[in-house]
Formats: structure tokens, C-alpha cells, sequence
């Protein structure tokens, strides 16, 4: 089993079709098809299974590159060190990241980053928490930005900020809220709310408060795309529950108006996840330390000036 073949084979996986990975490898459709076949007849079974969508991985494929690819990550960013011989960082970042993080710093952390280490190609991926835990664990990612878990993670956990959700309005709504309201309020209220659906991880701590309280919330709409959620209360008489970041810019602007939970107040926790038998390299420890700054930033920026209240209860 050579080296070669496994870069060879991570492409493919990667890229689903012969054409777009030699494309990406810069060599002729041939050799990656033969090197792949004798690969196929090292390992004793088929890798992959052309279909009018493309190569489509086995489950022996799937196991190889959650073993390989740890590895040829580790070589890449080694590689690049070692290249990197003017002390200048190098290399590339693979990070992962909530989608209320992204809306909110994500932007301006990569302009300053890059502006600062122009030899640093970053790549983000954003998902729900869960997902990219386990990307992290399988060494897809570097590193992950996510909403603390209720259980207790195999990965590298280090506190970045806690962070109020808020109920999130149109300046034009028409039911003239106050400036605070409880959960108990919003429920009573007869708002037409619009929530992320139960698989997200915000939607989990705003549950596991309106249970704790006996309340429930029933929404009009359940929508995942945190994009979507916010035209929609923009362009409609609807409301929201979100953190500030995610709606930092709108706010500014004075698009959109934010009212205070309180009794309780809903408290996200935000972490950053490593493997801890994988230490990030140079490029990747810089863009996640910016990135933090910036996520402190925004949320010292956005505070509402009250003390500091507990995390999200246990469900």
C-alpha cells in the first residue's frame, strides 16, 4: 500500500467522480482509475461503485478514510512546517462552526486572518454541534466551534463564552413588546414564533429552559437555516429566539429589535473542540485564538450589562 495510493484514494472519496479528482491531483483519469484498482486488489475488496452519481464509496472505503485520513492530515501540516523555513506561518486550517457563530464574526476574522498570514488557505464548515464534534473526533476538522453539550465529549473542551438568547422581532411587529418579557410571557402572548427545529442545538437549550419552567412554546414555523429564520421575521409579523451574534449586523442597523428574557434567562455556553491526541498546528492555533477574540469581542460588545447567570439546566 503506498502513500501515493491513499492521497489518490482521499481525493476520490472526497471528490465523488474520477474526472474531478484527477482534476484536483493534476494527473490523467488512467492513472488515478489504476492506482485506485490496485489499491482495490491489495485491500481484497471493491473501494468504490460507479453509479450515474458518481464513484460511490463502500462501507470499506468509508472505514479507510476515517482511518487514513487523520494521517495525511497529520503529514500535510508537518509538511508544511518543515517547508515553511522563513519562520512565516504556513499551511491549512479545516474548521468547523455553528451557524450563529458564522453569521456574526466569521467574515471579519477571515479578512484580518488572511491579511495577516497570506501563506494560510482556511477552509469552514458549519453544521449542527453534534456533526461536527464528530468530524473533529474523526479528524475531518481541525478544530470546532459548537454550543456545549449536555454529555460529555471524548475531544479537548475549552470555554469561550456564555451567551444570551434573545427574543428577536421586526421593527415594524405589532404587538408593541416590552423591552423584557419572562418565557412564561412569550408563551402566553400568542406570538407567531419561528424556531429552529429540535435537531439543532439551539433549539435544545431553549427546550430544556421551557420545560425546566413548565412552559411551552409552540412555534407557527420550524426552520434550520438560520438565514431563512431571519427574513422571515424581517419581512413578516413574526418572532425569533437567537442569540445576538447571529443577528449582530441587523440590529446595528436597526432592521431587526431585541427583548430581553428574563426569569429565566436563557443562557447558551460556547466551546471550542480539539482531539486531544491531536494538537492543532501553527496555522490552525492562530486562526482559532483570532477567532475567539472575536467571538468575545462581539459578545463584550453586545452585553447587556446584568451580572452573569447560570448555564442551561440538565434535562
Amino acid at each position: 500500500m503506498e502513500f501515493r495510493q491513499i492521497q489518490y484514494f482521499i481525493c476520490l472519496f472526497e471528490e465523488g467522480t474520477v474526472t474531478k479528482a484527477a482534476r484536483r491531483l493534476n494527473i490523467v483519469q488512467p492513472a488515478l482509475s489504476m492506482q485506485i484498482s490496485k489499491l482495490e486488489q491489495e485491500v481484497g475488496q471493491r473501494l468504490f461503485e460507479r453509479s450515474p452519481q458518481g464513484m460511490l464509496p463502500t462501507a470499506t472505503a468509508r472505514h479507510m478514510y476515517r482511518l487514513f485520513l487523520p494521517i495525511m492530515r497529520d503529514f500535510s501540516q508537518a509538511r508544511d512546517e518543515v517547508l515553511c523555513n522563513d519562520g512565516e506561518i504556513a499551511g491549512h486550517v479545516n474548521i468547523g462552526l455553528i451557524a450563529s457563530i458564522t453569521e456574526g464574526v466569521l467574515a471579519e476574522t477571515m479578512t484580518k486572518f488572511s491579511a495577516s498570514h497570506p501563506k494560510v488557505s482556511v477552509t469552514v464548515a458549519d453544521g449542527y454541534s453534534a456533526t461536527l464534534s464528530d468530524w473533529v473526533a474523526g479528524g475531518q476538522l481541525d478544530a470546532a466551534i459548537i454550543n456545549k453539550p449536555r454529555r460529555p465529549l471524548a475531544l479537548s473542551v475549552d470555554h469561550i463564552v456564555d451567551e444570551e438568547l434573545v427574543l428577536i422581532t421586526g421593527t415594524r411587529h405589532a404587538g408593541n413588546l416590552p423591552a423584557r418579557l419572562t418565557l412564561g410571557q412569550i408563551a402566553s402572548q400568542n406570538l407567531s414564533l419561528v424556531l429552529t427545529t429540535r435537531r439543532h442545538g439551539l433549539r435544545h437549550i431553549i427546550d430544556s429552559f421551557a420545560q425546566h419552567d413548565n412552559v411551552e412554546l409552540a412555534p407557527s414555523l420550524e426552520v434550520d437555516s438560520l438565514v431563512t429564520v431571519v427574513k422571515l421575521v424581517e419581512q413578516n409579523q413574526l418572532a425569533t429566539i437567537l442569540p445576538r451574534i447571529a443577528v449582530h449586523d441587523r440590529l446595528r442597523a436597526g432592521i431587526l429589535q431585541a427583548h430581553a428574557i428574563v426569569s429565566p434567562r436563557l443562557i447558551r455556553q460556547v466551546v471550542s473542540v480539539v482531539h486531544p491526541r491531536r494538537p492543532l498546528n501553527p496555522a490552525a492555533a492562530a486562526f482559532m485564538a483570532m477567532l475567539t477574540r472575536q467571538i468575545r469581542l462581539r459578545a463584550q460588545e453586545q452585553a447587556p450589562g446584568v451580572d452573569a447567570a447560570p448555564a442551561a439546566p440538565a434535562t
